[in-house]
């Protein structure tokens, strides 16, 4: 195996600073930069300075366009002409047909039957052809697989992949730019791919900065798997936070978070519905239930965090508002003054 290093420590297959920097010149041009915004509101519940990493306003509604992109940008014109594939039901999805568009790539999103129209209808916008494969994500990505081997495309993963790992990465430098002197980033964690690369960047930068990530215990693969020493696999998941409902973290994925993160941890479902309505009355923005563990984290006092400078990742704000509106968290907070970023 080739070594490679970060922060001088000799590690296996994992990116690099080097690796995180490049991408981000290939996205400068594409992506949204929103500095870090304090609020007011959620330091004081909280007794710490929370500054927060608005990728629910990144193009797309999520950070996937950062990873997605960056995959495609390395690939070669001729690679890119056979075609990109790709399984997803969410964000992931966007982002990749995003990816494509802007190289004029012709690309194949699988989405399980039942994806929600609204979402199919979104990926076709940036041009991408959409198909329906099996029950569930598992099947949409074996058939998405099937479909790239027999016309030698390529298949760009959701998390497992170099690429798109130090692409969602650059979300660290840009971090460590506004606040030098960051404490702790909390991110969110299906996967792995958010948290693998936002690690892998910061203890380059800033050994001394803690990184966090949160599961829906509802589907705590990732947390289980550290528990374990070993990747589990997760029979079945169940949280309102489908974005990162996944059942297994990738092999990459796994190996990043071992070397790189701290701890993760676990919210309910309940939690996290509390600190979605808690962005919506305080802050006026919709946050989809992954991108609102961070906070519901804080709220849970599940971190060992107080007065410190923490970086809550929002990772995405695609919600089905039909279906908010019909869940209720058992005890929604009250309202503390007047809201405030």
């Amino acid at each position: 195996m080739v070594l490679k290093r970060i922060g001088g420590v000799p590690v296996g297959d994992c990116v690099t600073l080097t690796d995180v920097q490049e991408a981000a010149v290939r996205l400068a041009p594409v992506i949204h930069r929103f500095p870090l915004q304090q609020s007011q509101t959620f330091s004081r519940m909280s007794n710490n300075q929370v500054f927060l990493k608005l990728e629910n306003l990144q193009k797309t509604g999520a950070f996937k366009i950062r990873g997605a992109y960056n995959k495609v940008a390395k690939l070669s014109p001729e690679a890119r002409g056979r075609g990109i594939f790709s399984a997803s039901a969410g964000n992931h999805a966007q982002g990749v047909a995003l990816a494509a568009s802007r190289f004029g790539a012709p690309c194949t999103i699988v989405m399980p039957e039942g994806a929600p129209e609204a979402k199919i209808t979104a990926t076709q916008g940036y041009g991408s052809r959409v198909e329906l494969a099996g029950a569930t994500y598992d099947d949409a990505h074996l058939h998405a697989e099937r479909l790239c081997r027999e016309q030698g495309g390529t298949f760009v993963h959701a998390f497992d992949d170099l690429d798109v790992i130090a692409g969602q990465g650059t979300i660290a430098l840009e971090i460590v730019e506004d606040l030098p002197d960051v404490d702790a980033v909390v991110v969110p964690v299906g996967g792995g791919g958010l948290i693998a690369g936002i690690a892998a960047a910061l203890k380059a930068l800033r050994p001394k900065t803690t990184v966090y990530g949160v599961q829906a215990s509802g589907a705590a693969s990732m947390a289980l798997s550290l528990r374990e020493g070993r990747r589990v696999t997760l029979p079945a998941v169940a949280t309102v936070a489908d974005g990162i409902a996944v059942k297994s973290p990738g092999e990459l994925t796994f190996d990043h978070v071992k070397r790189f993160v701290d701890d993760v941890v676990t919210v309910s479902d309940d939690a996290i519905l509390r600190a979605m309505y808690a962005f919506l009355e305080r802050t006026k923005m919709l946050v989809e239930g992954a991108g609102a563990v961070g906070l519901a984290a804080l709220f849970e006092k599940v971190l060992p965090l107080r007065q410190k400078k923490v970086v809550l990742v929002v990772s995405g704000g695609n919600v089905d508002i039909a279906k908010l509106a019909s869940l209720h968290p058992m005890d929604r907070p009250s309202p503390v003054g007047v809201a405030k970023i």
